[in-house]
């Protein structure tokens, strides 16, 4: 059954933003890095990882209602 998230892509990841990411449907037990690999995101490229507003890794299992922010690197000067 699945469970349903909230989805925040930024800087080049934009583009990868489903048009349903505010109730995006992933199965149970999806980690991050499941996330990105079903939103043809390179889960290492996913340099900075948010969930619920607080830091986040990869392996991280999502749940129902999780808000789920990816970066990619920064640079800039």
């Amino acid at each position: 059954m699945p469970i349903h998230i909230q989805i925040k892509l930024f800087a080049t990841f934009l583009e990868k933003l489903p048009d349903n990411a505010d109730h995006f449907p992933v199965e149970e037990d999806t980690t991050v890095a499941g996330l990105a690999e079903v939103l043809g995101i390179d889960p290492k490229d996913a340099k900075i990882v948010f969930i619920n507003g607080r830091k986040g890794v990869l392996d991280a299992v999502l749940a129902d209602g999780d808000r789920v922010g990816l970066f990619p690197p920064v640079g800039g000067g």
